[in-house]
């Protein structure tokens, strides 16, 4: 284990007649940068505190990977962030074969708390996307530049406070979008599932609602976002696809393929038929396939 000192690691603490300064200005008491850093190829990097921190610890993996503990352990790896809240107790290191490069800060303040737990940003690792990445970075730089540069500053000090504050909105505002997105891809997977395995029934918007625990609202909402149409028009456009499929490969009567769709009526099948496709079962039929 190496205590300290990385070849071209960057560091700042706050001097602490900065810190009482900090604490006590109406523009930084409720959120401000205690510490900042940058440390290259972390090898050895090894940090435990069983009584935690008195402030919130945020590292951001930027090659690399590693390991952080607290109630749980987790692997951090490149584009990940990881947030340790105050007086929690934690161990974390870089990975022995594969040591982290990181850059991390320590926060301070009822804001930077309450910033974390609206965010749940504790519910980490975090991946970030290409553009939150080099947002952070490009931030992150400038402020330890602005901090290591003129420390005494409180000019220098407040624009850091804002411009950190302003990152961990960011950043939390893009990871819960992020995560809505995710929510409503599962849902349509779900759905087109569910819809596939009951092509030959007949499904209502009710019943396709209650199964995925989503209003009817909603769930209209996510289809016209994500495909650009109602759930049960979609549904139909699956039974017309399933069966321009029999019609291709099978010499079923249009009758036999309307009934395995689940549409008694063969004209009405027939009619939605071209509606969807663009042309009658039987021209479909007669369309060299291949």
């Amino acid at each position: 284990m190496k205590p300290d000192g990385f070849e071209e690691e960057k560091i700042f603490i706050q001097p602490e007649f900065m810190l009482k300064e900090l604490q006590n200005h109406a523009l930084t008491k409720h959120f401000h940068v205690s510490d900042i850093g940058f440390f290259p190829d972390a090898k050895f990097h090894y940090r435990e505190r069983p009584k935690g921190c008195a402030t919130h610890i945020l590292i951001y993996c930027v090659k690399g990977e590693g390991w952080v503990e607290t109630h749980r352990s987790v692997r951090i790896e490149p584009r990940q962030l990881i947030v340790i809240p105050a007086e929690t107790p934690h161990r974390y290191g870089a990975s022995n074969e594969n040591p982290w490069t990181i850059y991390w800060m320590h926060l301070t303040g009822t804001d930077a708390e309450s910033l974390i737990q609206t965010y749940s940003l504790d519910n980490g690792p975090l991946p970030f996307t290409l553009n939150l990445h080099a947002r952070w970075l490009e931030d992150v730089e400038q402020c330890y530049g602005m901090l290591s540069d003129k420390p005494y500053a409180m000019n220098n000090q407040i624009y850091v406070s804002q411009c950190i504050r302003h990152l961990i909105n960011q950043v939390g505002f893009s990871l819960m979008h992020s995560l809505q997105d995710r929510k409503s891809e599962r849902y349509l997977e779900q759905a087109v599932q569910y819809m596939t395995d009951r092509m030959t029934e007949s499904l209502s918007l009710p019943n396709l609602a209650s199964h995925l625990g989503l209003s009817k609202q909603h769930l209209i909402y996510l289809f016209n976002k994500e495909t650009g149409v109602p759930p049960i028009e979609f549904y139909l456009r699956l039974k017309m696809q399933r069966a321009g499929q029999m019609l291709a490969l099978s010499d079923k009567s249009v009758k036999e393929i309307a009934g395995s769709v689940g549409i008694k009526d063969p004209y009405y099948f027939s009619r939605l038929f071209k509606k969807i496709m663009g042309c009658s079962p039987t021209e479909y039929r007669s369309i060299p396939k291949g």
